[in-house]
């Protein structure tokens, strides 16, 4: 089993923040009592800090799978496992971001961040399997897998 091309992994990053930040928007406004334009700044510096955070991380994450597990294919366990490490991560770098553009306390920015991570957590989980799905990892052909094997 072969990784993602560069290309791809730019293609899911991309895909990712931009069907995610259509729904956080309007759905972040209503449920936040903020207006439209101000969690769209926010939804924008987020997907922002998401995007590049996303990149690097499933990077890093598959390449620790590979060399561990000798594959890049994820059990559902995996999946749950790689979603909470990845919001974790963006959990940190925005809260701060957050409580500064809003003017609202570390402990509001805390609890609006804690939303926001439960639907993106939801949503990721869902949007990977789909994902996966839709765009499957290319498997190297058996000859070339084969030649390989002998040569080692």
């Amino acid at each position: 089993m072969t990784m993602r091309s560069f290309p791809d992994r730019v293609r899911h990053a991309l895909m990712f923040e931009i069907v995610g930040l259509a729904i956080f928007t309007p759905g972040a406004s209503l449920i936040f009592n903020q207006p439209v334009m101000d969690m769209g700044v926010i939804g924008l510096i987020s997907a922002t800090v998401a995007t590049l955070w996303n990149f690097l991380y499933n990077i890093g994450f598959d390449h620790a799978m590979q060399r561990i597990r000798g594959t890049v294919q994820k059990t559902i366990p995996i999946r749950i496992f790689h979603t909470l490490l990845f919001e974790a991560g963006l959990i940190i770098a925005l809260i701060p971001m957050i409580a500064w553009y809003l003017n609202i306390s570390i402990i509001d920015a805390l609890i609006m961040d804690l939303a926001i991570v439960l639907f993106y957590l939801i949503y990721a989980f869902f949007f990977n399997i789909a994902y996966d799905h839709i765009f499957p990892i290319e498997s190297a052909p058996l000859e070339a897998t084969l030649v390989k094997e002998s040569v080692k």
